[in-house]
């Protein structure tokens, strides 16, 4: 907490309210395969909705429901978007005296590479239709979900070449970035991997692709262990500056690598950015994106002994990594109202 303010920026293994999603639609870069693309995201949503509510904005609300077998525990919303990225154009929340509140940062497409107007207006119209209630606060500043993670004591561990790139806050330096970080999520020090990248990723090095806390004393990261992968060097570069990184407390972090999968490809044969470390904590579980391959398995022991008071649930992403992003990317979850 910041002593000064009484703020907080909870972790995703905060108790929540409920996750939010955006489902894919004709409009979208899915639409050559759209039944292909819902399936995944209909089985995230379910997983989720067996024991905590999910919203989920969509074109058509009543088509949508025809997806579903069992709809309790999920809200359907109409509202337009650009495409399905709900991790980096939906709201992320803090407390402020015990109670939460919604910033809306700026969306941009990852840099104006791709139309997001939509997308980035949909936070504020969530608030105003009132499926998200609490404090609310426009920020003027880009920012996606995808880009930071938090230990929940006051550090936030991001990357150098996201945050500093000039597509998303031109004329900020990192020194202003950091200050107004600071400000705005409540934290009180910042990390920066410099180093780790994934073939295929549009985000510019989003930290949900290459390393996550666990908690305040853990963190998994993407390991690559084969010399001849493009990813080797760049992901032993960040293991190097992992081991630098240490505790609010001074201690080296516990550091658990988690391998990547086989290399993936799409059909004209470019990588796709296939990664464990894109999932997603929920109350009472952990979804877990697989990809039908070897390490699969293994990965899923490792997670029941990482979060032994949480079902693991994998999930084959195959289809979400064919438009850059895996399970954490199509997910935000919402805090519970009451900082508990």
């Amino acid at each position: 907490m910041t002593k000064t303010t009484g703020c907080t920026f909870p972790t995703e293994w905060h108790r929540q309210d409920a996750v939010l999603m955006a489902f894919p639609h004709g409009g979208t870069d899915w639409a050559d395969d759209l039944k292909g693309a819902l399936t995944p995201f209909v089985r995230i949503a379910s997983s989720i909705a067996y024991n905590e509510p999910v919203i989920i904005v969509c074109d058509d609300p009543e088509s949508t429901k025809s997806l579903f077998c069992e709809i309790r525990n999920i809200t359907f919303v109409r509202l337009p978007t650009n495409d399905t990225w709900a991790r980096d154009f939906g709201p992320i929340t803090v407390y402020e005296k015990g109670k939460r509140k919604f910033l809306d940062f700026t969306f941009n497409g990852w840099g104006n590479k791709f139309e997001s107007a939509l997308d980035n207006a949909v936070t504020e119209a969530l608030i105003e239709k009132g499926y998200l209630y609490g404090g609310y606060e426009k920020v003027d500043f880009v920012l996606e979900g995808g880009s930071i993670e938090t230990d929940g004591t006051g550090t936030l561990l991001t990357t150098s070449r996201c945050l500093l790139n000039p597509n998303r806050n031109p004329g900020m330096d990192k020194s202003a970035i950091e200050a107004l970080l600071k400000e705005k999520l409540c934290i009180e020090r910042i990390l920066w991997l410099d180093h780790g990248e994934l073939e295929g990723d549009d985000t510019d090095a989003h930290i949900d692709t290459l390393a996550r806390f666990v908690d305040a004393e853990t963190i998994i990261y993407a390991a690559c262990d084969d010399p001849e992968d493009a990813h080797y060097e760049p992901l032993k570069r960040m293991e190097a500056q992992l081991a630098t990184f240490r505790t609010k407390e001074g201690n080296p972090y516990r550091l658990v690598p988690l391998p990547i999968p086989s290399p993936k490809h799409d059909r004209k044969g470019r990588r796709l950015p296939a990664t464990y470390a894109n999932f997603l904590i929920t109350n009472h579980a952990v979804l877990l994106p697989v990809y039908d391959d070897a390490r699969d398995k293994p990965t899923v022991e490792l997670f029941k002994t990482l979060f032994p008071g949480r079902e693991v649930i994998p999930i084959n992403c195959l289809k979400l990594i064919e438009q850059g992003g895996s399970l954490h990317c199509v997910t935000m979850q919402i805090p519970s109202f009451y900082q508990e």
